[in-house]
Order: structure tokens, then sequence, then C-alpha cells
């Protein structure tokens, strides 16, 4: 009989079924006479079969000494060693068998499903854990899916067992994945998806060796390219079989990767047996199908997931890619799972997500870039990609509470989350950090350390030269591990020569970038957060060809590795202006007030981030400094007469949340202050991170009262997604004076960045929050037309 007609019937009442077992909350009127009066029968199964239509059936029995009975009512495929479940290819008759059976418990279809498809690492805080010392050691995971590249670098060695189900059945058009090519293997190589049918180019088994990735990968892109659990072992498990039907694959969909339940219920049960071997927190399926708004209990998957639960071993389940608002895939609808859901970047919930009542967490899926076989990496989303954040996080939280039951485990990643709000509900998004660590952020790498000191004082530099500045262990910053320096920078050209600087790591190629512009006049002062080398040292070069007296402070430093002690996170805010067109008298000084500033709180501030403009009929200098500290040796700018002149510092204020800024000159001085954001310890936020100078535009214009818009994809060492601020240095030159400013998304306050004279270079720093689409827009504010060099010297990772 040509059954392709028929398997075409299956094959859409699958689609519209959404392969939803029975549950409990559906009364005995909802079913067929004949399905009322015996075990729990998926619904629609009888009308599939009539017309002598065979299909694969799981059927669950009260105990297993009811499976032979249950066996005898058609051809047996698949049986399992602890469950009482068995997987028969059914007709009407056996139906008939089997609903006459009491000890018949339910009879769903062996339903094939598809897989259900960072810079996610920082806005989880699993950097924090990383640095803290947890890293998923003394647990393994294991993943069902499509096997795993056993060998790719990113899992380092780490995977620790391997088995294949892989179902073969002529009906369906199924072959086996298994190297070997039976429907089952066990042991070393059985799920290297670089071996055996995976291995063929035109099948995409890519998603299981991606998934493991963002379980347990380590490191290979400096510190931000680890996965949750980067020191968790893997267990490989392939439960896909290869489909050559248009029926299943959908038209030109041939060859396709769909994965039978019955092989993910041999899966489950592997899992348990090797639980007995290896300390197994989770089981991650990244896999499903179906539209459940109610808890599916009677899915044949309940018993094996209790199982493991009752084993100490949480199941982690995607909620599928279908978009529905009220609903979710089976098996994520068990209620013994742990659903998982998928957000943005951004903490929105991705269009592409299930979600709704039952859905259990949220954790980021759009955009993770993760390891796939060839020893290659590639970027997926899905809510496949959310939920192995989830078992990782798991063995995280079982390193850090080892006496904790992994229901205690769930629930800290539950209560420490951050809500997410949507239509019909609020599901926590994980916040690995707070779960492991609490509230209060712990020491980690990046973080900002508050210094200040000399360590260059009016050296001499000698034309078209470059100089090694000793950072480490200068005017007290430590003497090993530093990463980043705040650097007010200070340059005044010898025997009337003018010229500029650039800064830039010892142990990196020097940039193009200019980061100061100098003249004879007096000393011309900018602030930036400079990358440090590995050795400890920066290299400040000199672009003229006569020599430059150079003076360095810092300001501030972060470390490459957790510190004994907590530095400041970076939050970056809409800018704010507390003080405009301020005097400041001879002499004296001015305070501004944290309190004052919208968007800093009021306490937890450990240092805000400004641009001071100033302006005076004479030259003098200012320093700013907190309340109440002893006055500083180091000044922030010397100011021109009759020039406006700008200047970027990050500042910690006084006990009393005071900023003071001093006037050190014979005359009045107007000064206006921005606010782009503060650091501190109360709260997460955007940890530092310095890069080598980066361009983001060389010599654009931007007309008088125009925009430009800056783009950062692309840019070396800038993630694509995942940034909340970059730190700027933009250099201008226009023919009458005039202003670069910050745009902010919806602010009527700029953020100044550079006040640029006629006719002459000159630079500014600032840090400066992405608009939603990842831009930083900037505006002149002169009447002429200015041009300008824009490059990134650090940014702050989303949180």
């Amino acid at each position: 009989m040509n059954r392709r007609p028929i398997r075409r019937i299956i094959a859409l009442a699958a689609i519209l079924l959404s392969s939803m077992a029975l549950s409990p909350g559906v009364s005995a009127s909802a079913l067929s006479p004949q399905e009322a009066a015996g075990p729990r029968v998926e619904p629609g199964l009888a009308q599939k079969l009539a017309g002598g239509a065979h299909v694969r059936v799981n059927v669950v029995t009260k105990a297993r000494a009811d499976l032979p009975a249950a066996a005898s009512a058609g051809q047996v495929l698949q049986t399992l060693s602890v469950l009482p479940v068995v997987t028969l290819r059914a007709d009407q008759a056996a139906l008939d068998r089997l609903a006459a059976q009491p000890g018949v418990v339910s009879v769903s279809e062996d339903r094939p499903v598809p897989p259900t498809l960072g810079q996610s690492i920082p806005l989880i805080g699993a950097d924090r854990t990383r640095a803290a010392g947890l890293t998923g050691e003394g647990s393994a995971v294991a993943v069902l899916d499509t096997g795993v590249a056993v060998n790719h670098p990113f899992l380092g060695g780490r995977v620790v067992a391997e088995a294949c189900f892989s179902p073969i059945d002529p009906d369906y058009s199924a072959t086996s994945l298994c190297p070997n090519g039976a429907d089952q293997q066990d042991g070393p190589g059985s799920a290297d998806s670089e071996s055996g049918p995976c291995a063929d180019a035109a099948l995409d088994c890519d998603h299981g060796t991606h998934v493991a990735g963002i379980v347990a990968g380590e490191g290979l892109d400096g510190d931000d390219g680890s996965g949750v659990a980067p020191t968790a072992d893997i267990v490989a498990i392939q439960v896909f079989s290869k489909f050559d039907s248009e029926d299943f694959c959908g038209l030109g969909g041939t060859p396709c990767v769909l994965s039978f339940t019955s092989a993910q219920l041999a899966g489950l049960e592997k899992v348990r047996e090797l639980n007995g071997e290896l300390p197994i927190v989770a089981a991650n399926l990244s896999l499903g199908g179906g539209r459940n708004t109610a808890p599916c209990d009677g899915d044949p998957r309940k018993l094996a997931i209790d199982n493991l639960l009752a084993a100490g071993v949480a199941t982690v389940v995607a909620a599928g890619n279908d978009g529905y608002t009220d609903a979710i895939s089976a098996p994520a609808c068990v209620s013994s799972a742990i659903a998982v859901g998928s957000t943005t970047n951004d903490d929105a919930v991705s269009s592409f997500s299930n979600r709704g009542p039952l859905l259990d967490l949220f954790a980021p899926g759009t955009d993770i870039i993760s390891s796939v076989p060839g020893d290659a990496w590639r970027s997926m989303s899905g809510t496949s990609m959310a939920a192995p954040h989830v078992a990782g996080s798991l063995a995280v939280l079982r390193q850090a509470f080892p006496t904790a039951s992994v229901t205690e485990l769930e629930s800290m990643l539950k209560e420490n989350g951050r809500s997410i709000s949507y239509p019909g509900a609020t599901t926590p998004r994980i916040q690995l950090d707070d779960a492991a660590l609490g509230a209060t952020p712990r020491p980690g790498p990046d973080q900002y350390f508050n210094t200040r000191g000399r360590i260059l004082d009016s050296v001499q530099l000698s034309a078209n030269s470059s100089m090694s500045v000793q950072v480490a262990g200068v005017a007290g910053l430590p003497a090993t591990g530093i990463r980043a320096v705040a650097l007010n920078i200070a340059a005044k050209g010898d025997w009337f020569n003018s010229g500029s600087l650039a800064v830039y790591p010892s142990d990196e190629a020097e940039p193009e970038s200019n980061v100061l512009f100098y003249d004879s006049s007096r000393y011309t002062s900018t602030m930036v957060i400079a990358k440090v080398g590995a050795d400890g040292k920066v290299k400040v070069v000199n672009r003229s060809g006569a020599p430059v007296r150079v003076t360095l402070d810092v300001h501030g430093h972060t470390r490459a590795a957790a510190d004994a002690a907590v530095g400041g996170t970076y939050m970056p805010i809409s800018p704010v202006r507390p003080a405009e067109r301020t005097v400041i008298p001879a002499w004296g000084n001015v305070q501004l007030a944290t309190s004052s500033m919208s968007g800093v709180p009021a306490s937890g501030v450990d240092m805000v981030a400004l641009t001071v403009m100033v302006k005076s009929a004479a030259t003098g200098t200012i320093r700013v400094y907190a309340a109440g500290d002893i006055y500083p040796i180091d000044a922030n700018i010397d100011y021109p007469a009759n020039t406006a002149a700008q200047f970027f510092t990050i500042v910690k204020p006084g006990p009393d949340g005071k900023i003071n800024l001093h006037n050190l000159g014979a005359g009045t001085v107007e000064i206006s202050v921005d606010v782009s954001g503060y650091y501190t310890s109360a709260q997460r936020g955007s940890t530092t991170k310095a890069i080598r100078p980066a361009s983001v535009a060389k010599a654009v214009t931007i007309t008088a009262g125009g925009t430009r818009v800056l783009r950062f994809t692309g840019v070396p060492d800038i993630p694509s997604s995942g940034v909340a601020a970059v730190g700027l240095s933009v250099a201008a030159k226009a023919s009458a004076a005039g202003i670069v400013s910050v745009v902010p998304q919806s602010n009527p306050n700029t953020a100044r960045v550079v006040a640029y004279p006629a006719n002459k270079d000159t630079s500014g720093f600032t840090t400066a929050a992405l608009r939603q689409d990842g831009t930083v827009v900037l505006r002149n504010e002169g009447t002429s037309q200015v041009t300008v060099s824009v490059d990134a010297y650090a940014y702050f990772p989303a949180r």
C-alpha cells in the first residue's frame, strides 16, 4: 500500500495537534467513547489510524509488570530498562487492544520534532561568578541533542560520556545518525557529531555543539569567550534521526534531523543510569513542539523527568519558538521540567519565544555565538539557546551550594531573577551572580577602582618618538594585574611647536588615532580610559617634529582578575546637566551634589563620570575632587583665556555626596557640567572594558547644526551586541569655534564632548550610552562645518 498520502495526513495532523499529550484537565466528554472507556489516548490518534494507517506510539503502563500485555498489542520498536514505557507500531486494532487493558495509562504518538534552536554571559552575571571561582567545577550537564563535536577546543576535552538513540523506521523515512549505523550506540564516539552520518554537510547537526558550548565552553576569546559553567563536564546524548521525506521535513527541506519522543525517553533514562557514576546536575532538552496552555503531565516523558528529579537532576527544556503569548511546547509543559523562554540583550521578550503562565524562567537566547563542528563558531537564536544558560547556571549553583537540592537551586534562580513583564504574566530572567553571590556585586575583573596619583611629571618626549610608561606598581596602583587606567594626559610643546599624542597598550600595535592635540601656549589636557599592556605599561607616542612635555595622572584603574575589594561598576544614564554656566569666583570653588543629578541614585554612588565645559576671560586651572578631600596636586585642565575648553573626568563624591570644583585662576570662570554615568557597588552595572584604540569614523564632516550617526558593528574588539555604552575620543577641527555633543535617545540635554576653537585640532573624551539601535549620534553645535574623527577606547557590557 502507498503510505505517502497517509503520512502527509499524519504530518499535517501532527502540526495541528502540536504533539500535545492529554492533560489532566481534559474531561472524558472530550474523548471518543473508545478513548473515554480506557486509558488516556492522545486526542485524534484514533482518527489518524482510520483506514489502515500505522503510526509509532508510546504506551505508558501502571507498572513494568503491565508491559508484556501492552507489548503484545503491536510490533515492539523500543523498550526501556527502568521506565514502564514501550514504543509500538500500532494500527486501529492495536489501539483497541491497548484501550481494553486496565494496566495501560496512556497512549500517544511517537512524533518526531525538530530542535528549537553572547553578550549573554555578562548580562546574566556569569562573568562575575567565574571571577569568584564558580565555574561549574564538579558537575556535569547532559545535552540531549544532535550530538556534540567532542574534540572542539571550546569544550576542552570535557565530554565525559556519550550515547546515541536514533530510531530507524522506513515508514517514516528515518535512518540512524549513530556513527555505527545502528539505532543505538554507547560509549566514546557514539554522540560525536563530526563522525558518522552527521559529518555529512547536507545535514545540520550543529545544534548540539552550540548548546554544549553555551553550557560549558571555556575561554578561547578572552574573558568573555566562555560559557556559563566553563569547567563543568558534558554528557553528550544523540537523540535525533535523519529524515528523507518532505512529509516530515517540509517542502524542499530534505534531508532533516528530527527527534522521536521514544529516543528522548531512552536518552533521559540513560542520564538516570549515568547519574550513578557522574555528578549530573541537569539534562538539557532544546527541542519540542506543540501548543500547551495547561501542564501536559500525561506526556510519557514526565515519568523520566520525575525520576531524574528524584535523583537530583533537573530537566531543562526550551519553551519553543512559535511566538505563542500564552502557551509553550512539549515537553517544556511537563510540570516537573524547567521551561525556559528567550529574551534579548535589552531584556525584551524575543519575538519568537513562547511564553505565558507555564513558563518558569527566561534567559538570553537572541544572537548567541557558540561552538559548532569544524572548530568553528556560529550565531544562533532561539529558546534552544536560552535553555543551556539555565542548565549551566545550575552547575554553577551546585558548586556554590553543594548541599542544596536542584529544586532549591531552581528557586534561587527564580527568586533572584530580573522580572520580565509582558501581557498576561511576569517571568524572571536569570541573574546568576545574584543567585550565587547575593545581590551585592562581588569582586571581579574590570570593575573600576578609584585611585589618584601622578605617574609621569613633565617628562620630555623627543620628536617623532615613543616611550613606555610603567603603570603597574606606580603611584599606589597594584603591582600586577592592571587592565586599564583612567589617564589625565597633559601636554605642552617645547620650542613653540605643536603636535599630537597617541596612547595605547605597550604590547599592541600603534593605532592611527590621536588622543590629544597640543601646542606651546599651555598644557592641553584630556582624560581617556586606556588599556594597559600585559607588562603593566602603556606607550605614549609624540607625533611632532619637536619635543613635548608630558604629564600623566591616574584617576582610576581596573583589574584583570578578581580583587580583594569591591570596585565600582558603570551605569550609563541619559545625560543630565547639574550646572549650566555656573560662575566660580577667582580662587574660589563650587560644590555639586550627586543627589541633584537626575538618574543618579541618592546613595551608593562610588564615582560619577562627567564632562566640564570651561570659559573665562583669564587663564587658570580647574581641579575636580571629592568635597572634604585634601586639595589634589594634579589639575584636570589648564584653561585658556577667552576660549571655551572642556575635559572629562571620573570623580569620587565626598562623604556628603558632593563634588568640589576649584578654580585656581585670577578671574571668574563659567562652568557647565554634563553627567553621562556613574560607578556604583550598591547595584549591578556594566564593567569597564578597555580596548586598543579602534577607529569608528575618520575625517568625516558634520554640517553646522547637523548630526552624524556612529555605528559600532565591525569595530574591532567591541561585541556586535550586548553593549550598553562606549568610551569615545572625538577629534574636531573647523573654521569657526563650536561644540560637538552626543545626542541621547530621548532627552533635551546633549552631552558635550569637545569644544573646538577656530582652525585648531582639538580632542575630547566621553562615555556615551548606546541608543536602542546600537548607535551613538553626534551633533555639531557650531556655526560652520566641522571635520571629526572618532575612536573607541572602551565599552561597557549591558546588564
